[in-house]
């Protein structure tokens, strides 16, 4: 990976975050009238604050996000920060942001929600279809 794509990536998900921030979780452009949220994880490997835009679905009163990473053959790193540091999960949800606690669904509870979010970003399931890991779906309970 070039360090220009890096740059231009970094770039881009400033400009992601400040708009969420002054439209109050709203997101214009591709991601027009899809659900985001902000994940805040530390870094798996360097320990550091970590911001990701994500997609999220609901799931009575748990949220969930899929690993998809536009179907790339790996996870994304903030799975793996979700991984490391489980106790230190936030969310940030149009205004409002809390403590969550991750889990990563498995089996016939991943296939169903993963079915669900297929329904709303018909993509997913081709990201799934032409990948050869099973794209995890992670379950984010809030912290009371």
């Amino acid at each position: 990976m070039s360090s220009n794509y890096e740059e231009q990536a970094k770039i881009w998900n400033q400009q992601v975050l400040e708009q969420f921030h002054t439209n109050g979780g709203k997101i214009g452009g591709q991601f027009a009238g899809m659900s985001l949220l902000l994940l805040h994880t530390l870094g798996a490997k360097s320990n550091q604050p970590r911001i990701n835009p994500l997609a999220y679905f609901k799931d009575g009163e748990n949220y969930f996000i899929v690993a998809a990473k536009g179907g790339a053959p790996t996870n994304p790193d903030w799975y793996y920060n979700i991984l490391a540091y489980p106790d230190d999960v936030t969310i940030e949800v149009g205004t409002k942001h809390f403590k969550v606690h991750p889990t990563v669904a498995e089996s016939a509870e991943r296939d169903r929600l993963f079915a669900d979010a297929a329904r709303q970003i018909p993509n997913l399931t081709k990201h799934q279809k032409d990948n050869p890991r099973t794209i995890p779906v992670i379950v984010l309970e809030r912290v009371h």
